[in-house]
């Protein structure tokens, strides 16, 4: 099991494209670092598929999914660029 003891919301959109090293890159531009047993959460502009990165203190694991109707409730950018 993957321990989670924070959770980071980023309210500015990701490209969906972003893979294994596009992703942590952009953690570490929003959030300053990838810190262990933390998640990020990203979502794309429409806000239908939705990204999670986790550093499990080892490696990132990168986890997406896609919403075939609907949308994901997602903080917008008047929060800031992130929201833990």
């Amino acid at each position: 099991m993957i321990r989670v003891d924070a959770v980071w919301l980023a309210t500015e959109p990701i490209d969906m494209c972003a893979g294994a090293e596009t992703a942590p890159a952009r953690v570490v531009k929003a959030f300053g670092a990838a810190h262990p047993h933390h998640a990020y959460l990203f979502a794309n502009r429409r806000a239908n598929r939705m990204k999670v990165l986790v550093h499990d203190g080892i490696g990132i694991w990168l986890c997406a999914r896609r919403l075939n109707q609907g949308r994901f409730l997602w903080a917008n950018a008047s929060l800031g660029p992130r929201w833990r």
